[in-house]
């Protein structure tokens, strides 16, 4: 995605597509409903998926997917992080509504230079192996726009940004993030992006959320940037399987 799109601009509204979740999704909420929220955001369940290159965070059993296509180094992607859409995501993850997968790509490092993006992935994947991949995650993108503007993803940085992590930094990931262990991974993360479209050559751009196997459409991707309407289309795909057609031009 080149720049954050208004909903206003695009002409969207939410007009409700008037049906009613089918039995099966009343009676999974009710059962949701009994089971209690995390405490917080440390104590969210975080694995790899069977397919090897899909992070996986929350309660398998949620009702609601949403996978995020993400590059480390993608300012647009640094928006959806601080403007308020991933901070819905997080915080319906945490109320077991939502659990989160992730597909890293690395994109950024053939059209800037450099390799940040792949060590940033790197990095984050040896996070994952030390169980501390969401608060990992979390200080890159909080501190990426500085990053970006003083040398970018290097080793060095990686670890440093490491030690804003209680009790992540030890020998086995700072040799995990110097050595470049997770290498494969790096790589069949940005060909799983790749594939994403289908047919199509090069990725779905980033970031891109996709709702239970729905991918968010182009023309209401300004919703990712805009707080409460995120949250309005989380909370419509929570409640209907057809969540997208609330969503209408004008």
């Amino acid at each position: 995605m080149a720049a954050v799109v208004t909903v206003g601009a695009l002409g969207l509204m939410l007009t409700g597509c008037g049906e009613r979740a089918p039995a099966s999704a009343q009676a999974a909420e009710q059962q949701e409903n009994k089971v209690p929220p995390y405490a917080d955001t440390k104590q969210l369940p975080e694995q790899l998926a069977a397919d090897g290159t899909t992070i996986v965070v929350g309660d398998p059993a949620a009702p609601t997917k949403a996978r995020v296509y993400e590059d480390p180094r993608c300012p647009v992607v640094e928006e959806f992080e601080s403007l308020g859409g991933a901070s819905v995501l997080q915080e319906m993850t945490v109320d077991r509504k939502t659990r989160t997968e992730y597909t890293f790509a690395s994109f950024r490092d053939d059209r800037l230079g450099g390799d940040g993006s792949k060590r940033a992935v790197n990095a984050l994947r040896a996070a994952l192996e030390a169980g501390k991949f969401v608060e990992y995650h979390e200080v890159l993108f909080q501190n990426q726009i500085e990053v970006e503007s003083s040398g970018g993803f290097t080793t060095s940085t990686l670890l440093e940004l490491a030690d804003e992590v209680s009790g992540l930094r030890s020998d086995s990931f700072d040799q995990a993030v110097k050595t470049m262990k997770h290498e494969n991974f790096v790589k069949a993360s940005q060909e799983a992006y790749d594939r994403a479209n289908g047919d199509e050559p090069l990725g779905p751009g980033t970031p891109t959320v996709v709702i239970n196997d729905k991918q968010v459409p182009e023309e209401i991707s300004g919703l990712l940037f805009e707080k409460d309407l995120f949250e309005e289309l989380l909370t419509s795909a929570h409640r209907s399987p057809g969540w997208w057609k609330a969503y209408q031009p004008t």
